[in-house]
């Protein structure tokens, strides 16, 4: 496998950094794991739930020491994050890359999840991007009491407190 770079470029190798002082042309003999620099998403631009699956699969590549931490935590992460979007574009893109990462070809997962992010961003842009989150439960109000022990330990630390526990289920 040939790979270019341009001066200044850096390549992720083998869960090492290189970087070339001028352009060049690499040779890969054999197997080896690579992310090109124009491909590494950096920590602050994980602010979508894409982009931190991505990003979660990006450090399988380029910390192969901690890669079967990165890879539970995405895997626990999509299962997540398929689960809150309304798209099918979005779930079936996330199903995939979950697909790939478990045939262990993280290169496609990355380039399934960075399809993705166009979609992604038109998606948040809406409104009604996600699934209706399922709305607490309101607990019965409780009886109203007399004076006891109960009532005046929670006048002593003020009514805020007296509504938190009115809404507790009893025992």
């Amino acid at each position: 496998m040939h790979i270019s770079l341009r001066a200044g470029e850096r390549l992720f190798l083998n869960g090492a950094v290189l970087r070339v002082d001028r352009k060049v042309t690499l040779e890969l003999l054999n197997d080896a794991t690579f992310l090109l620099e124009n491909h590494v998403l950096q920590v602050e631009d994980t602010k979508t739930p894409i982009r931190q699956l991505y990003f979660a699969v990006q450090a399988m590549l380029m910390d192969p020491a901690n890669a079967a931490a990165s890879r539970a935590l995405f895997e626990a992460m999509a299962r997540d994050v398929a689960g809150i979007f309304r798209s099918q574009t979005l779930k079936s893109g996330i199903e995939e890359a979950l697909r790939q990462v478990a045939a262990e070809r993280p290169f496609h997962a990355l380039k399934t999840l960075r399809s993705l992010f166009a979609e992604e961003a038109e998606v948040l842009a809406g409104a009604s991007a996600f699934e209706e989150l399922p709305q607490p439960v309101a607990a019965p109000a409780a009886p109203a009491k007399s004076e006891t022990e109960e009532d005046t330990a929670f006048a002593a630390v003020g009514e805020p407190r007296r509504a938190i526990a009115a809404n507790l289920p009893s025992h």
